[in-house]
């Protein structure tokens, strides 16, 4: 991380509740179903923090990094256990460990490139290198909204059809229902709208200029254009 100049911080362990919740989004499967929320003695509401991301920004605000004696972007890294009540198997844990980085201040294909580079890096200092990245975009927030508002239209068609976790979806965040793991939503999902079709200009010129940018990192990567993420805040850039 220093070779890229980011910064360690150490977000709390717990948070108030609110912090996921309006961040993640109340749609999110993190939210709804996942998230270890109690009230403690004063009666709040509080949670273990089930992602590192909210935690981050929080203390970042509070902390008024945002000023001008602060060069932008501010770029920050955390690692540490995070918590959410899922079913445990090979692959998922209810307390795992998290890595991860945020770079605060600047919208740019090239620092979402820089990310992906640096995480492939993280990968390699460990000794593996047989990697894959799959990249998506998701717009700016207009043509996410475009997007939305074009799958409700379709999935409307079908929902007496769709799993009960993606007429809930339907309602909350019809993009999630491209990531649902149900056979028969699949064969739906099959035939949906594609989100490059809703893409204004200015998305489309980004996720260009973000391919030309991990070309010149040499990332190989493959297009999945139904890869969508499980949080509510993301725009532009997502990849695995």
């Amino acid at each position: 991380f220093p070779r890229y100049n980011y910064a360690e911080m150490r977000p709390p362990m717990v948070e108030k509740t609110e912090v996921f919740s309006r961040t993640s989004g109340d749609s999110s499967d993190i939210v709804t179903k996942q998230m270890y929320t109690f009230e403690d003695k004063g009666g709040r509401s509080i949670t273990l923090r089930p992602e590192g991301t909210a935690g981050v920004v929080r203390s970042f605000v509070e902390n008024k990094l945002f000023g001008p004696e602060h060069p932008k972007p501010v770029k920050l890294y955390y690692m540490g256990p995070m918590f959410r009540y899922e079913r445990p198997g090979a692959t998922h844990n209810r307390e795992f460990h998290q890595i991860g980085c945020e770079s605060i201040g600047a919208v740019s294909p090239q620092i979402d490139a820089e990310v992906i580079r640096l995480a492939i890096d993280i990968f390699q200092g460990l000794d593996i290198h047989d990697l894959r990245v799959e990249l998506n975009t998701l717009g700016d927030d207009e043509s996410r909204s475009v997007y939305r508002d074009t799958l409700v239209k379709y999935f409307e068609q079908f929902k007496d059809e769709l799993s009960e976790d993606s007429q809930r979806r339907l309602e909350q965040n019809p993009l999630r229902i491209l990531d649902s793991k149900d056979r028969n939503d699949q064969k739906i999902v099959a035939g949906a709208p594609r989100l490059e079709d809703s893409l204004n200009e200015r998305s489309k010129n980004y996720f260009n200029d973000l391919k030309k940018a991990l070309d010149i990192l040499k990332v190989d990567y493959t297009v999945d254009d139904r890869l969508v993420r499980g949080l509510d805040y993301y725009t532009d850039t997502v990849f695995e």
